[in-house]
């Protein structure tokens, strides 16, 4: 309990000091950004143009024809609208698995109510898909799911 309490209690200090000690620790350390935003700025839009003109370069030389910044971005919009429209039907498929997941368990429940009034046992869900799934079968091989011929 002892080591407890001086862990706790030496947390606490620390925590206090962080709170109540003026200034930032990079304040403590004197340390100031090696660039400006607005030279880091500069720089991030060098290095794209630098990108795009290696790039034409090569294009260039394969006999292709040079790409704009604005070509690059508008394909940089296709693809992000690509990617939320799949994500979108993603999501869609989701919502109507999660339907369909709701309609079987209700599919279920309605079984089981049958099942308890006649005196028998339940099922599980996965008792149900595999009846299902033979019901399937069977309609694909021409036979009658209902046992009837």
């Amino acid at each position: 309990m002892f080591i407890f309490g001086s862990l706790l209690m030496l947390v606490v200090i620390f925590l206090l000091i962080g709170k109540f000690y003026p200034g930032s620790g990079a304040d403590q350390l004197d340390w100031k950004p090696t660039r400006s935003y607005e030279d880091e700025v500069r720089l991030e839009l060098d290095d794209v143009d630098q990108m795009i003109e290696a790039q034409n370069e090569r294009r260039r030389r394969d006999g292709r024809p040079e790409i704009t910044e604005d070509q690059i971005r508008a394909e940089v919009d296709q693809a992000e609208r690509r990617r939320k429209e799949d994500s979108d039907r993603y999501k869609d498929s989701a919502q109507i698995d999660q339907v369909e997941r709701e309609e079987i368990e209700q599919l279920i429940e309605m079984k089981n109510e049958r099942l308890r009034r006649a005196g028998q046992p339940e099922i599980t869900a996965e008792q149900f898909e595999a009846e299902l799934e033979q019901a399937e079968q069977l309609r694909r091989s021409g036979g009658d799911p209902g046992g009837r011929s």
